[in-house]
């Protein structure tokens, strides 16, 4: 029989700074942005009159933007190669976050099943948000219409899935709770580090978001896998992306 290998933790302090490292290097930096810009708007005036773009356009020729894009994809995936690096320094792995094919069947349906849920009470969480001035116009997509532009938005919604189901949620709760936190604590500010760095689509995108986070922490306790949040989170963006590039401009509900 194979023995069984356990983790071999660093010490808290190594811990605690490589915590604070990769959520620096990664969403925490974009939580910085989305204050500032969240600021910003405030004094511009009111957040409803104002917009913000998820998927921006970066060059007028569409090959030049089209490496734009990817290239941004792909960077920002580091930061999830990087857990993977230091989990498997502790004798971990993606795996120890239930971040990987092991249970394909049961992650899908899962993760389905939340998106129905979570996507649907979403949108009508901005949608109360902006009407109530909470909330930016948030503009999915400036893309122009192209062969590549719908892929490149799946392709983005998934991005979004890995880094942020796989470092906010999994890895944010899983060294937070070796370093001795209780779980209560742990989703707490694995929830408001969510809600954070959607702020700059205002306070309906934080609350929303930081609620989300709260929901995902829970059933995180119950399944032990980050899979069917990364399946979940990827169905919402994508419904989001691809439906906001398809229906914008041609529905009245839409802002």
């Amino acid at each position: 029989m194979t023995a069984v290998r356990q983790p071999q933790l660093p010490t808290r302090e190594v811990l605690r700074t490589e915590l604070l490292l990769v959520v620096a290097l990664s969403l925490g930096a974009a939580a910085v942005y989305a204050v500032l810009n969240l600021v910003r708007d405030v004094l511009r005036g009111p957040l409803a009159a104002q917009t913000s773009t998820v998927v921006g356009s970066r060059a007028e020729q569409p090959w030049l933007d089209l490496l734009f894009q990817l290239a941004r994809i792909s960077l920002a995936l580091v930061p999830v190669l990087l857990v993977a690096h230091f989990l498997a320094r502790s004798g971990e792995s993606l795996r120890t976050l239930g971040a990987d094919a092991a249970e394909p069947r049961r992650d899908l349906a899962r993760g389905a099943v939340l998106a129905a849920v979570v996507g649907g009470t979403g949108l009508a969480l901005y949608l109360g948000a902006y009407a109530a001035g909470l909330n930016t116009a948030v503009v999915v997509t400036t893309l122009e219409p192209s062969w590549w532009r719908d892929p490149l938005l799946v392709l983005a919604a998934a991005q979004n899935a890995l880094l942020e189901e796989i470092v906010v949620l999994g890895y944010v709760m899983h060294r937070l709770q070796q370093l001795g936190w209780s779980f209560g604590r742990a989703a707490v500010a694995s929830s408001l580090l969510r809600g954070s760095y959607h702020l700059y689509q205002g306070f309906g995108g934080f609350l929303g978001n930081a609620l989300m986070g709260v929901l995902f922490c829970l059933l995180l306790r119950r399944w032990k896998r980050v899979g069917p949040f990364v399946v979940a989170h990827t169905l919402i963006d994508v419904v989001a992306f691809v439906g906001y590039a398809e229906l914008h401009g041609r529905v009245s509900w839409l802002p």
